[in-house]
């Protein structure tokens, strides 16, 4: 039996801005995908972003390089579970009209976005704040364009 709050709905449901979160979550998914399956182009590619050469992580220590391996592929891991999270959060409850799956997906992106840009920034790092920003976008516009309908 649904409660009483998961049972308010609206009453249609933007079907462009629906579309553009679920193509956002599975990019977010295949995103994730890569960094876990290519660890060898993932390093090259934030080795590129983060300091301007992609061969950067081949100068560290190899136990280095080993962490950083591993910490790619739990972050591409935790990003295929949040991406297939709101995936289905989208297509099962948020194009369905159910009301509370608009802030279930805002509050997920608020959640993540904040502190992982703010430490971004705070260590240095002020290119992951971009890409960041680039993810946050996508995930940003649909859910304004359809704040007032669902709250």
């Amino acid at each position: 039996m649904q409660s009483d709050t998961m049972n308010h709905r609206t009453s249609s449901t933007p079907t462009f801005w629906i579309n553009w979160l679920t193509y956002t979550a599975e990019f977010t998914v295949l995103f994730g995908l890569f960094m876990v399956l290519a660890p060898g182009l993932t390093q090259q590619a934030f080795g590129l972003m983060m300091f301007q050469n992609p061969a950067q992580f081949g100068n560290f220590d190899p136990q280095a390089t080993a962490y950083i391996g591993l910490a790619h592929a739990v972050m591409g891991s935790v990003m295929v579970g949040w991406g297939a999270l709101v995936f289905m959060v989208v297509r099962k409850l948020l194009a369905k009209g159910v009301k509370e799956a608009w802030g279930m997906v805002a509050v997920s992106v608020l959640l993540w976005y904040v502190p992982d840009t703010a430490y971004s920034l705070y260590s240095g790092f002020w290119q992951n704040a971009v890409l960041n920003t680039s993810f946050a976008v996508l995930y940003a516009v649909p859910l304004i364009a359809m704040r007032k309908q669902f709250q």
